[in-house]
């Protein structure tokens, strides 16, 4: 098992409240794709961030800060960020934040 699988929750371990996802997120990528990085924002595994990012991310699971995973996808970065009072979980190309 490599350090990233043993860092991955099999759980959601926080509450991320709406869902709600840009319009260009919409129109540019499938329902599976959002699922898919949706579901590995939501069971702690962080995607395309730095060592020091993700420990950050750790931490702000434990103590109500705002998260933020990074994924590539098709040559574009995708940010999934869930606000620090866990009201919503937004989905955005990194040009668009």
């Amino acid at each position: 098992m490599n350090q990233i699988e043993e860092r991955k929750a099999t759980y959601v371990r926080f509450p991320y409240g709406r869902i709600a996802a840009t319009r260009r997120v919409i129109d540019e990528l499938d329902g599976r794709t959002i699922s898919r990085l949706l579901t590995r924002h939501l069971h702690c595994d962080w995607g395309d961030v730095c060592d020091e990012d993700w420990k950050i991310n750790d931490h702000a699971v434990k103590n109500g800060e705002r998260l933020l995973s990074a994924y590539l996808v098709a040559d574009e970065k995708v940010f999934i960020i869930t606000e620090w009072d866990r009201s919503v979980t937004t989905i955005l190309f990194a040009d668009e934040y």
